[in-house]
């Protein structure tokens, strides 16, 4: 549900795989409310525990990202999916998370818009970065991938290859570290030629319903490989409940989903990818902010686990409205141009980078942020653990 929506009937041909439907006359649905799996002592008990909640992005990469720059397209809606049963993740709220991109290949490649920040190699770039996370206690992580364009097709069938970037490295992981929590991202722009969050039509419609039935599979096959929270992030209409009847339906009652509820069309977005497109048609408007609250209701309705609000430091007052709303623990995406802006002010020494970096942390769980997903985890935890570490010394 986004500011600008295509409501007419839903008439293609027919793709292989997918089945043609009409949407005429469809009513919305009539949600129930969720019961949250969270006791508010309980919550209030994990935050004093730790303080700083923060996840580290990892990306991957296997051949150079094409970006392409289609119209912007518009969006088929279809009804939201009633409220499915969800089990909670393991206690998440008290784990810093990381979240670096990953490549197939073998060999680091340095993000030049990103200083510091690497697409890291699947083998042997990212579990050296996860050990050096553990040690200093962060031990969640976000799984991004760069997919490379010989894999990418118009319906993304790559995105749930049993033996896909993501379910390999996912394996690896766990593997090495196992009881290292991961994300994964279930989107699927990186997979598709267009570089859109869904299957788009020959007239630049996205078909929301048809885009669903495959992150469903996306979804199951991620669960499949040991993930442990698989994050919806597309923002389009019904996704959360459509991922949860999936998983459920294959026994992955314990899989957790973070939904990317509030996901603004930012200019802050993508500057490790270069992409530029218009998602304007299935992203919220950074005006709005009552369909913010709306589209974080369905998503807990439907039976999501964890609200995530996408960029952050822009949304602080998004997140304390959503923190009113709900007892969900609310997730806040510190994005790749939020970083590169303290990053470059740091570099031409107009900031104290430390210092602001620690303020901006600092003031997304002032705000309600339970976990923060940023690029400065690593960094940001190696500071609090060393300051630690001194009050344990000094008394």
């Amino acid at each position: 549900m986004t500011s600008s929506m295509f409501r007419s009937p839903c008439k293609i041909p027919s793709m292989k795989g997918l089945e043609q439907k009409s949407y005429v006359g469809l009513k919305a649905a009539t949600y129930n409310v969720r019961i949250n799996p969270f006791r508010s002592i309980e919550v209030a008990c994990q935050l004093q525990r730790f303080d700083s909640a923060m996840i580290w992005p990892v990306h991957a990469h296997e051949a150079l990202l094409v970006p392409s720059k289609p119209a912007a397209p518009t969006i088929t809606t279809k009804p939201a999916m009633p409220p499915m049963p969800s089990k909670l993740a393991k206690p998440l709220i008290d784990q810093p998370l990381l979240d670096p991109p990953v490549l197939a290949g073998e060999v680091d490649i340095p993000i030049k818009t990103m200083p510091g920040c690497y697409m890291l190699g699947w083998r042997h770039g990212l579990i050296e970065e996860v050990a050096k996370a553990r040690d200093v206690g962060v031990n969640s992580i976000m799984l991004y991938p760069k997919v490379p364009v010989a894999l990418k097709s118009p319906t993304g069938e790559e995105a749930f290859n049993d033996n896909g970037l993501v379910q390999r490295t996912v394996r690896l992981l766990k593997d090495r570290f196992l009881d290292l929590v991961i994300y994964a991202d279930v989107n699927f722009d990186e997979y598709s030629l267009s570089g859109h969050g869904g299957i788009v039509r020959e007239d630049g419609v996205i078909l929301n319903d048809e885009t669903i039935h495959q992150l469903r599979k996306q979804a199951v096959s991620q669960a499949r490989a040991g993930t442990d929270v698989v994050c919806t992030s597309e923002m389009l209409d019904g996704r959360v409940g459509a991922v949860r009847a999936a998983l459920d339906a294959e026994g992955f009652h314990h899989v957790s989903i973070m939904s990317y509820s509030v996901k603004y069309t930012s200019s802050l977005y993508g500057r490790f990818r270069k992409v530029e497109l218009d998602k304007k048609t299935y992203q919220i408007n950074p005006a709005n902010s009552r369909e913010a609250l709306i589209e974080a209701r369905e998503d807990e309705a439907e039976g999501a686990d964890i609200l995530m609000v996408k960029p952050a430091l822009p949304s602080l007052d998004i997140i304390r409205l959503l923190k009113n709303q709900t007892l969900l623990p609310i997730g806040a995406c510190q994005v790749s141009g939020e970083y590169s802006m303290i990053k470059a002010a740091g570099l031409m020494k107009m900031i104290d980078e430390e210092k602001v970096m620690m303020e901006s942390l600092i003031c997304l769980r002032r705000a309600g942020a339970d976990l923060i997903l940023t690029y400065f985890a690593l960094e940001a935890a190696t500071i609090i653990c060393g300051e630690n570490r001194k009050l344990v010394f000094n008394y």
